[in-house]
This record gives C-alpha cells, structure tokens and sequence, in this order.
C-alpha cells in the first residue's frame, strides 16, 4: 500500500549502515517556502553539497509523506533514492505536496491534471513547475538541470511532472506509480474495491489538516485488528465502515471512494495516462513483480509513454520486488523463493547510471529498452521491446477432469461451485492482523481444497515454458445471481514438497462492469456471459517436471470486499443483499475458457 513510503520517505531502506552524520557533514540544509502561480507557498528542504568545486544539478522527490524532518539544524539520515547518488552529488530537494504537512493549499487524492492551464490554475506539472523556477534563480551553484524520482505515491508526483515538464528536468523516475486507482491501483482492481489496504491506510492518511503541521499526530479511529478476516467478516456491508467507531465520515477520500463505485469522471480525472504525451525527459519506470500495491502503475506507465510519445527516451525495468524493495541495500530472496543473488546491485548501478548520464553528461553503457528479471529461471533479461517481440499467445484451455491443455474441448462441459458471501475464500491461509503481502508468492494448496475453488493443471511439463509478457483471462460464466466477481490465478506446480503451489499471478474482476466500467450491467441468471480482461505482464519460467495451473474462485477476502452477488451499488447495499449463488465456468468448443499466455518462442 501507499503507506511503505510514510516510513521510506523518512528513513531510505538503503540507509541502514550509513555513516553517522554523513549528511551534515556533507551537506548544507536549507528551508524555503516557494510560492506558486496561484500564491500558495510549498514548503522545501534543499541540501546542497559543501563542495563547490563544480556546478551540481538537482535531484528532487515531491511527497505527502512530509519533506522534514523540519529546521534548518535537523538533518535527514540520507539523501535521495540510493547511496551511490548521495555520494556522487546533487543539490537533494524535498517537497510537501500541496496540502500536506508544511506546505500551504489543499490537497487533493491524485490531483487531476489541467490541459493548457491558464491564468492561476493549477495542478502538479505546474507546481513542479513554479518549483524548478525558483530553484533555479534562488539556489546558488546549479547546473541548470533537474531530475526526479519517486516511489508509490511520490512516483504518482514523478509521472505528474512529466506532463508540459518544465525545460530543465531532463530525467525522470516514476517508481511504482500510483496511476489508475480503479482499474488497477491500489484503490479498486477492474472496479473491485480492495477493502484490507485502504481500510489501513486512510485510517491514518485522510486525517484533517486544517493547517500546516510538521506531524500528523493521530488516526481517525482505533481499531484493534487481530484477525483481518473476522473483522471484516463480522463488520458486514461496506457501509458500516462509516460507522461512528470507524470512518464515521471524517474521511475526505474514504467517502469519495465509496461515492464513486464506477468509472465516473472522479477516477477518470485522476488516470494520469491520459496526460503522458509529448514527453521531453528521459524516463525510467520501475517495478517489482511482487509489488502488490502498484505493479499496474509501474507496467501501464511504461506503455502509456511507449503508446502516446513513441520517440520519448523511455525505459522499463521490473525486478522479483515487493512495493519499494529495490531502495533497499540487498534483495535476495522472497518468501519461499531465492534468487541467489543480490538483485539490487544491477538495479543500483542501472538507476545511479541514469541520473549521472542524463544530469552530469556521465557516460553509462547503453540502457536496455527493458530490463527484467525473469523468475523461475532466476536472470536479469534485457529486451528491446516490452512486451518482448517473440513472445507469442497461446491459450491454455480449460478441459474437463481439472486438465489444462493448448487444443481440444469437449462438445459440452463445465465446472461449478457455490459462492456464499458469508463464508468468502481468505486471499492467504493462517490468521493475519494486517495484509501479508507474501500472499503474492503464496502457496495456494490451502485454497484448491476448498469447494468453492476449481483448478485446471497441464501434465508435468517436458520442456521449460517461458511467459513472458501481457497475461489474458478468457472465461466463460454464468451464476444464478445477478453480480460475480471472478478471480484468475496462475500457478507454477512444483515437482517436489507435495506440489507446492506457488502463486504467479492473480487478479479480480467485477463481472458486472465486463462491457463498461462506467455503465455496470447485471448478469442474467443462468445466462452464459465472456469475462475476457488483462492481467499484469510476468516474465517466469516453468521448468521441465513442472505444471501450470489456473485456479478460478469469486472471492479474495478480505484483500477485496465481499461482492453481495447481486446486482446493488455495494457501498450503500444492506446484508439482506449478499446472497450465494452458484457459478460455473464452462469450457467446451462453444465457450472456450482459458488464460491466454506470452510464450516466448
């Protein structure tokens, strides 16, 4: 969740083991309150390095996190994205967003962005924009050029510069990018609200400001959580989360999610996609594929510039990382799995080498066009093209007995499960107080022995399959109620540890937006409907004696709210509402389900 990044923006992963008072014996720190084109003032910490002996560029992150610690005697324990930057020198800025802790103004959830903004209007390319200005004129010993980064929701900042970027920034990093929060950021995946995280997070993120603060000192509400999967199980409808023990509307951006249930002009405004054309910096877009917050953001940036400004000078990089894992000094191992080698080394070398290159004329080795680490395999593969040109579709169909094969169907068949709300399959086994977000790796034999989960699995495999690239979920469906969500898993089947089920990739969708987000149609009972949606890219291989399965539930709880199955606005609808139903998923010549996957040929 967004959260990571309240505690990283204070104190780097990287940092751990840096030398006592490195900053300040390094670094002039120096506060200003830069005033923008609408009068409002952002608060800013600039440290400058104490060498003078050249011109230095600027290397900023914009935050709502908070730019302090605040004064101009107190320090922070390291500066920028990695240790390699801080010792080779740049003049390190740090911004209070607009409404958030010191900085003047009001804030907004993802800012909507302003096409040909005029007189004092404003958004975050132009806020960076009156920001670099005043940086350049006002701060001694620059070399008149600028870049930025950002992770999570100051990688949302990164990407908003780019939009009409100032002329000075000539190289950008939007790191896990918050960038659609209703198809497929941290706020709804494909209009199925993710209840664990945000329940979390804007506990303590949607507190009031009603003036400039160094901390936000409080929650809205205490809650003493245990068992996630009980609490929210036992707090029923998503409408008692505004209860007067919880949320009780005090939660500017918690109504605002609940009030706009579609794909209304609220979430539209705030797809930055849209504004990413006629890119001048350099970017590059990094991800991790384990990064359960924002793995969409990082993969739909990348293709966004790749779609709308083709020449730009951008470059994808996506690492075995959970959400902000490659800020840190080592990365090897996950969970279960290890990678035998410390994966942020590359990374370390490949960012460093950017900013130097485009901010310092540095020279660096030619920068792939992707570089990405392909689990399974366990190699960094650099591609010149994302998704890779020789990666080719292939569908695995579902078959009857639980088969997974690439031809035949049946003339008819199908699988089906009741789905009772009251009783949702958990997204991870055991009892968990928050969210685990190993549940992204996690081994999902605790789920296939439940009757609400169908599996298909091909026979062990007799030679490697490589997948590398955009995954397709092609289902066939019908339910006796009114409303379904479907959630498509894809697993790696290991040979050994009694076919240990290791989780690759999964996602949710809420069947009653298949034809549009904005305009939801109900399902009709007994009536066979194509749910067909993209899945986030991967890049794994399966080895030889291994298997692909796909596992199909409807529900993933309470990572996700409980769909009541029928066919109501979820976040006013009442328990009456929630009723089973029984779901079948066909697959024969008619309706050929299955997930349609990039091999790489």
């Amino acid at each position: 969740m967004k959260i990571l990044l309240l505690f990283a923006a204070l104190t780097p992963l990287w940092s751990c083991g840096q030398t006592p008072n490195y900053v300040k014996d390094n670094y002039e720190k120096r506060e200003a309150y830069i005033p923008m084109r609408d009068g409002k003032r952002l608060y800013t910490a600039i440290y400058s390095p104490k060498d003078h002996s050249q011109r230095w560029p600027f290397l900023m992150e914009r935050t709502p996190y908070s730019a302090g610690p605040y004064g101009d005697t107190l320090y922070r324990g390291s500066l920028g994205p990695g240790r390699r930057l801080m010792e080779g020198k740049f003049i390190f800025v740090y911004q209070d967003v607009r409404g958030r802790f010191m900085s003047e103004g009001d804030f907004q959830e993802m800012t909507p962005g302003i096409n040909n903004k005029t007189g004092t209007q404003t958004d975050e390319s132009s806020d960076t924009w009156d920001t670099i200005d005043w940086l350049l004129k006002n701060v001694q010993g620059n070399n008149g050029r600028v870049g930025l980064w950002g992770i999570s929701y100051p990688g949302f900042y990164a990407s908003a510069s780019l939009p009409e970027a100032h002329p000075a920034i000539k190289a950008v990093s939007p790191q896990a990018p918050v960038t659609d929060e209703f198809i497929g950021d941290d706020a709804n995946h494909n209009g199925a609200f993710f209840l664990l995280d945000n329940f979390d997070f804007d506990n303590f993120f949607d507190v009031p400001r009603p003036q400039p603060v160094k901390s936000y000192d409080h929650t809205l509400f205490r809650a003493e959580i245990s068992d996630a999967y009980k609490f929210f199980l036992d707090l029923g409808p998503l409408k008692n989360t505004n209860n007067p023990e919880y949320f009780n509307h005090k939660g500017k951006i918690w109504d605002e999610y609940l009030g706009h249930s579609t794909y209304d002009s609220y979430w539209q405004a705030r797809n930055i996609r849209t504004h990413l054309k006629n890119i001048r910096p350099a970017v590059l877009v990094v991800g991790g594929w384990f990064d359960a917050e924002d793995m969409f953001g990082a993969l739909r940036t990348y293709e966004a510039i790749e779609q709308q400004t083709p020449r730009n000078d951008n470059h994808l990089i996506m690492g075995p990382w959970t959400h902000g894992a490659w800020a840190g000094r080592t990365w090897n191992r996950f969970g279960p799995l290890d990678f035998g080698v410390n994966v942020n080394e590359r990374y370390h070398e490949i960012e460093s080498g950017f900013f130097n290159h485009y901010l310092k004329d540095s020279a660096a080795a030619p920068l792939a066009e992707a570089t990405v680490f392909e689990t399974g395999s366990n190699q960094w593969k650099e591609y010149a093209s994302w998704p890779p040109a020789d990666a080719k579709p292939v569908k695995y169909l579902l078959q009857p007995k639980g088969g997974l094969a690439t031809s035949g169907q049946t003339p008819e068949g199908f699988d089906e499960y009741v789905s009772d709300p009251a009783n949702p399959v958990p997204y991870i086994d055991g009892v968990h107080g928050g969210r685990d977000n190993q549940y992204i790796v996690n081994d999902q034999r605790f789920a296939a022995q439940r009757p609400d989960v169908l599996s298909w699995q091909t026979p062990s495999l007799e030679a490697p399959v490589t997948v590398t690239g955009r995954l397709k979920a092609d289902i066939f469906l019908a339910s006796t109620g009114t409303d379904a969500d479907l959630i498509v898993k894809l697993i790696d089947v290991m040979p050994d540890s009694a076919g240990y089920q290791q989780l690759v990739r999964a996602d949710v969708f809420r069947c009653k937006f298949r034809n549009s987000y904005e305009k939801p149609e109900p399902l009709v009972p007994g009536k066979v409907a194509r749910i067909a949606f993209d899945m986030n890219e991967i890049a794994h291989t399966f080895k030889k004696g291994h298997r692909i399965m796909v596992q199909v539930q409807s529900s993933w709880f309470p990572l996700v709210d409980r769909n009541p199955q029928t066919f109501v606005n979820i976040p006013t609808c009442d328990a009456s509402d929630f009723k089973k139903a029984t779901i079948r998923i066909y697959h024969d010549a008619a309706h050929p389900s299955g997930v349609v996957l990039p091999v790489l040929q």
